[in-house]
């Protein structure tokens, strides 16, 4: 048996060397998947290569206008505000905020998780953090209002009157425990 240890080294270098020259050989893969697809006629392959444009060009006609926004709320919004709506002393006056700024959040989770991390960096509590994140996937006003047009207000109403309040026990619990160990998110690189 081959000990890769000794062959490879400790080197955090070569570590990431290997991570960079595996995450090459994947995109090359799958960019030769996709233009074999064309070549052969391979529908479901064709597929792949259609939803990868469309959803990239949605996120491209999303994202610069949300960095924007969310570089001006960093400036603009003072941390002593989100401190104390959103903070650790908010209690569930802050979950139920979480949810209100979620619910008007345009974009989905591409939005949400750089939002979650401002506000992270702002000074908000890490349960309310996770609520936001979590009411951000669930109940949105444009995805409700969707929602409703297809399979009626009565089943909208119940969906949020019994996912909102389950995300927010699990995000106090979540954030409580998480507090208590010492999280904390890291700095982007």
């Amino acid at each position: 048996m081959v000990n890769w240890y000794i062959f490879w080294g400790d080197s955090t270098v070569k570590r990431k060397a290997i991570s960079h020259a595996c995450n090459i050989t994947c995109l090359v893969a799958y960019i030769l998947f996709l233009l074999f697809s064309f070549i052969k006629g391979f529908e479901p392959g064709e597929r792949i290569a259609f939803n990868l444009v469309y959803f990239s060009l949605e996120m491209l006609k999303i994202l610069p206008f949300a960095f924007i926004l969310i570089g001006l709320f960093e400036v603009w919004v003072k941390k002593e505000t989100i401190e104390k709506h959103l903070g650790s002393k908010s209690g569930l006056r802050g979950h139920l905020n979480g949810v209100l700024l979620a619910g008007t959040t345009v974009g989905g989770l591409y939005v949400a998780f750089p939002v979650a991390y401002s506000l992270y960096k702002k000074g908000a509590d890490l349960g309310v953090i996770f609520t936001y994140i979590g009411a951000s996937a669930i109940c949105r006003v444009p995805m409700t209002i969707f929602e409703a047009s297809f399979l009626g207000v009565k089943f909208s109403v119940i969906r949020i009157c019994t996912s909102v309040p389950m995300v927010i026990v699990s995000s106090m619990l979540l954030g409580k425990f998480l507090t208590k160990r010492g999280y904390a998110i890291k700095e982007g690189k």
